[in-house]
Formats: C-alpha cells, structure tokens, sequence
C-alpha cells in the first residue's frame, strides 16, 4: 500500500503554490515599508513658528502659525535678549525666597456638606427574600392540603407544619398563596401562586 503526498492532486497543488507565493510576497512587501528607512518626508503639512525676536514685556503673546519648513537655526540674538530679561509680572515672584506669599481667599462656605453622625449602631439589614416559588396545591380527602414549591430545579412537595430544604417551613396554604417561615431569620412571608 503507498502513502499519499497530495501530488496525486495537481490542480490543488498548484493553486496552494501561488497562494503561498502571494502570501510570502505580501508579508516581504509588508517587511519591507515597516522597516526600511523612508527617503521621502510625508508630505502632511507642518506647524511652525515664524521667525520673529521674543517681546520682552510680560505681556505673552501666541506664536504665530504658519506652513513652511522647519528652521533648526539658533538665533544669538534672540538667545541674548532673552538672557536680560528681568521678571516684571504682577504678583508673588516665584523665583525668589523674600517675596510675600499669596494672599489666598477663604472658602465663604464647605465644599461638602455637613453629615449628621449616627452615634448608634447602624440597623440590622433587612432579612433576605424567600427565593421560593408557589405554583399550586392539591386537597386530599383527609382535608390536608400540600403545597407544590419551586426553588431552581428543584420542587418540594409539602404540608403545613413542614420544612422545606432544611430551611422554610411551610405556616399556611391558601388557594392562591402559601405563608412561608425563614427559620434562621424568623421571618415570615407570603408567597402568590405563580402561574406558567
């Protein structure tokens, strides 16, 4: 018996070749754009200062913009008349230690309002809802009634006086409600008949 290597099917071969060839040429060509160092400047239009000398008053003023190239020229001029400069601003010098310190406004009222401390403990949480489900009952001719309860897949089957998952107890069943006792909370509550 001999093996097959899939040269039996030419038609697929050939066509797994070119695809492997398109593949490789995309991935090289991929390669290459990602990490070949461009030539070409993009061409995206940059946002640069025009050449003009810093104003030496306090006042500041916004660089004006302009499309050009980038001038990675130093100018001795500009650099000198910013080296005399003295600070001149209004207020606290920040550069010295003998200035006045800021005068800061008081608040006029608190960010946060007042809350009223409870000095009792807080109030024990309220007990947890019954997490069964009524969905009916049957009469037997003794006059005991059984109560038909749901809890997840689960379904009890249950008289009065009964305990339900080791938990509930089943107080009283109604045609369209069942009373149900949480035995570790003592809480008792009433369940209607869910219909389908």
């Amino acid at each position: 018996m001999a093996l097959r290597m899939g040269a039996e099917d030419k038609k697929n071969v050939a066509i797994a070749a070119v695809l492997g060839l398109i593949v490789l040429g995309l991935g090289g060509k991929m390669l290459w754009e990602n990490f070949a160092s461009p030539d070409v400047v993009p061409t995206t239009s940059a946002i640069v200062t025009t050449q003009q000398p810093p104003t030496i008053s306090g006042a500041r003023s916004a660089p004006k913009v302009a499309t050009a190239n980038l001038d990675p020229t130093l100018h001795p001029e500009w650099m000198t008349a910013t080296e005399s400069m003295t600070y001149t601003g209004t207020g606290r010098n920040i550069f010295s230690l003998v200035s006045a310190p800021p005068v800061i406004e008081q608040p006029k009222a608190s960010a946060r309002p007042m809350q009223v401390v409870n000095a009792g403990p807080p109030p024990p949480p309220p007990p947890p809802v019954i997490d069964l489900k009524f969905f009916g009952f049957s009469s037997e001719k003794s006059g005991t009634k059984k109560a038909f309860l749901l809890r997840g897949e689960d379904v009890f089957i249950a008289a009065e006086g009964d305990v339900v998952d080791r938990r509930y107890r089943v107080v009283k069943i109604l045609p369209f409600s069942v009373q149900v006792e949480d035995l570790p909370y003592k809480n008792t509550q009433t369940l209607p008949l869910v219909q389908n």
